[in-house]
């Protein structure tokens, strides 16, 4: 069984307590108005997954691709899209509303964004090298990263030498976070630990691929379908009950 993930967005970092009294650093994940827009299926396009997107947009904001395919599957357009690849038996319908109660308190999740950019940085920053001696003999090359190139063979600066350049601003994924607590009213996750990427960045959760889990909704929870279904059958049992009376 594989679920779908939630594309949220990142909000900040706060704290909270446990009823132990200890205080807990955890990132604010906003679910917002994530939406299942598509389906891909084995027939159609060789695998099965999920099209989930979020905060909804006009179509002349988006590009023209994706406000065709919007229009095409009967939804609006939004802002971010993203797949998930799920099996056959988690599959949600086109139009489905998710809700931050998708993920259930003290299961794992892995978290996906783009890391804030530091811009061009030197070697000791960007790969914490330790820099030259502060001693006799070193005329300001403190912070350098000192010879890369190599000897008579072969000759060259190999591909991959760790240099000073662009840092951040690159997917990053992190493991095993523990989803502290859910907001269903507000429709906010906690994920304890911290999420990379700005506020305000798109991130997208999954179930942890590195753990077991038990008691998920499969393939969502879906709140309104249970709640009608019970409600229209209790006033049919108890008009029964009733005319049976009256007629003894």
């Amino acid at each position: 069984m594989k679920r779908s993930g939630l594309i949220t967005t990142k909000i900040g970092m706060t704290r909270l307590y446990d009823d132990g009294g200890v205080a807990h650093p955890v990132t604010v994940l906003s679910v917002g108005d994530c939406t299942v827009i598509g389906n891909r299926t084995m027939d159609k396009n060789g695998y099965v997954a999920n099209v989930l997107g979020l905060r909804e947009a006009k179509a002349k904001h988006v590009a023209k691709p994706q406000a065709v395919a919007a229009e095409k599957s009967g939804v609006k357009p939004f802002r971010k899209v993203a797949e998930f690849r799920v099996t056959d038996d988690c599959i949600i319908p086109v139009g489905t509303a998710l809700s931050a109660s998708h993920f259930v308190v003290g299961q794992f999740i892995d978290v996906q964004a783009t890391s804030k950019g530091k811009g061009f940085q030197g070697a000791m920053k960007r790969h914490n090298f330790g820099g030259k001696e502060a001693s006799h003999g070193v005329l300001k090359a403190h912070r350098s990263l000192g010879g890369t190139g190599m000897r008579e063979w072969p000759g060259r600066v190999l591909k991959g030498k760790k240099m000073a350049g662009q840092m951040g601003n690159e997917t990053v994924t992190v493991q095993n976070l523990k989803v502290f607590g859910v907001d269903e009213a507000e429709n906010l996750i906690f994920v304890e630990g911290a999420v990379p990427g700005a506020n305000g960045t798109f991130v997208l959760v999954t179930d942890a691929v590195k753990k077991e889990h038990k008691d998920l909704p499969v393939p969502t929870k879906l709140n309104n379908a249970g709640a009608t279904s019970e409600a229209a059958a209790e006033p049919v049992v108890e008009e029964t009950t009733e005319t049976e009376a009256v007629a003894e």
